[in-house]
C-alpha cells in the first residue's frame, strides 16, 4: 500500500495552510510577571514596539504598546478562530462586543462583511508567570457567504468535547469524529460558518498522544478533502509507517484510516476541509475573490469603519477580574462557568 503521507514541510512561525484554511499560527509566549497595569514587569527597551515578533526572552509584544497582542483591526471575507490553551485574551470590537476567553476556550468569529476588533493578552498575576499558548486560524469563506454579518461564538472549554482512549487524547473544536472506541459531536460553528456546511467536512481535532501511544484516525466523510497534520511538539509521529519527524507538518491522504504511533510525548493539530476551489484575492486583512473587491473593501473601511471604533482606546483590556465572559452585540452576556446572567 502506498504511503499516505502525500507532503512534508517544516513548520516556521506560520505554518503553511491548504484551501480552505487561510492562516495558521502557534503562539507560545512565557510572559514574566505582570506590573499592576497588566503589561509585563519588564523593561521593553530594545524591542520594536509596535511590531514586535522576536521572542526575546521567550515572549514578545506582537503589536502592543503596553499590554502584549493584537490592538484594533479591521477583518473582511473570511473566520477567525481562536483556540487558547493557556492565559487570557480580551476581545473587543466594533459592534459593542467583548470578551474575556482562555484556558481551553475557543473564539470563533465571521467577519463576514467586515468587523474591527482587538485581541489584546493582559498579564494577571502579578507575582509569578503569564504564559500564553494559543492558535490563530483563518479559514476563508465561500463567495456566497463573504459579506454575511459578522458574528462571533464562544466555545467555552467546558463545551468542547474530548476524546480519550488508550493514552490519546482528542479535543474536537470542530468536525465529528467517529473512531474504533467511540463518536464525538462537535460544538455548533457560527451560523453562516464554511463549518456549518455538511458537505464542507471541517475538522479542527487538537491531539496529544502519551509515549507509545497509538491512535487510529478516521477517514474523512467524502472524497476531494484536504487534511494536514500539524506534529508541533515532540520528536515525530509514525503514519501507517511513515515517519514524520516533529515541526512538521504533514499532507496525508483523507479518504484512509490513518494508524498513528508515537515513540514520545507528542502533540499535532489536524486541519481538514473540502476545498472551496475558488479564486483568493487577499490584501493584509481582507480576503475577498477579485481585486476589484479588494479594493471595494478598502474603500468601505474608510467610509464606514466597519461600524466604527466605540472604544476610548485602540487596546482595551477588561480589568484584573479572571472571570471568563463574552458580551455580545446585542447585550446578551454568557459566562464560561454558565453563571445565571
Amino acid at each position: 500500500m502506498e504511503s499516505p503521507v502525500i507532503q512534508t514541510v517544516p513548520l516556521g512561525f506560520q505554518w503553511p495552510t491548504l484551501d480552505p484554511f487561510l492562516f495558521c499560527v502557534h503562539h507560545l509566549d512565557t510572559y514574566p510577571a505582570g506590573d499592576g497595569r497588566l503589561g509585563p514587569a519588564a523593561s521593553l527597551d530594545g524591542r520594536s514596539i509596535g511590531n514586535d515578533f522576536e521572542p526575546v526572552d521567550g515572549w514578545r509584544m506582537y503589536h502592543g504598546s503596553h499590554v502584549p497582542g493584537f490592538p484594533q483591526h479591521p477583518h473582511r471575507g473570511f473566520e477567525t478562530i481562536t483556540f487558547v490553551r493557556r492565559g487570557l485574551i480580551d476581545h473587543s470590537d466594533s459592534l459593542g462586543a467583548t470578551a474575556r476567553f482562555g484556558r481551553g476556550d475557543v473564539q470563533w468569529m465571521t467577519a463576514g462583511a467586515g468587523i474591527q476588533h482587538a485581541e489584546m493578552f493582559p498579564l494577571l498575576d502579578d507575582d509569578g508567570p503569564n504564559t500564553v499558548e494559543m492558535f490563530q486560524i483563518w479559514m476563508n469563506l465561500p463567495a456566497a457567504d463573504k459579506m454575511v454579518d459578522a458574528h462571533f461564538t464562544m466555545l467555552w472549554d467546558d463545551d468542547v468535547p474530548r476524546h480519550v482512549a488508550d493514552g490519546t487524547t482528542v479535543t474536537v473544536i470542530a468536525g465529528r469524529l467517529a473512531d474504533p472506541t467511540g463518536t464525538v459531536e462537535p460544538p455548533t460553528p457560527p451560523p453562516a460558518s464554511y463549518a456549518s456546511r455538511p458537505d464542507a467536512d471541517v475538522a479542527l481535532w487538537h491531539v496529544t498522544l502519551e509515549p507509545g501511544a497509538t491512535w487510529t484516525m478516521p477517514a474523512a466523510a467524502g472524497d476531494g478533502v484536504a487534511r494536514v497534520l500539524y506534529v508541533f511538539e515532540g520528536d515525530g509521529i509514525d503514519v501507517d509507517g511513515t515517519a514524520v519527524e516533529g515541526s512538521t507538518g504533514a499532507v496525508v491522504d483523507a479518504t484512509r484510516d490513518l494508524t498513528i504511533t508515537s515513540a514520545g510525548p507528542t502533540e499535532m493539530l489536524v486541519m481538514q476541509g473540502r476545498p472551496i476551489g475558488e479564486p483568493v484575492a487577499q490584501q493584509g486583512p481582507f480576503v475577498m475573490n477579485t481585486e476589484d473587491e479588494i479594493r471595494q473593501a478598502f474603500t468601505d473601511y474608510r467610509a464606514t469603519q466597519f461600524g466604527g471604533w466605540p472604544w476610548d482606546t485602540p487596546d482595551p483590556t477588561h480589568g484584573h477580574d479572571g472571570t471568563r465572559f463574552a458580551r455580545h452585540a446585542d447585550g446578551r452576556i454568557e459566562y464560561a462557568d454558565k453563571t445565571p446572567v
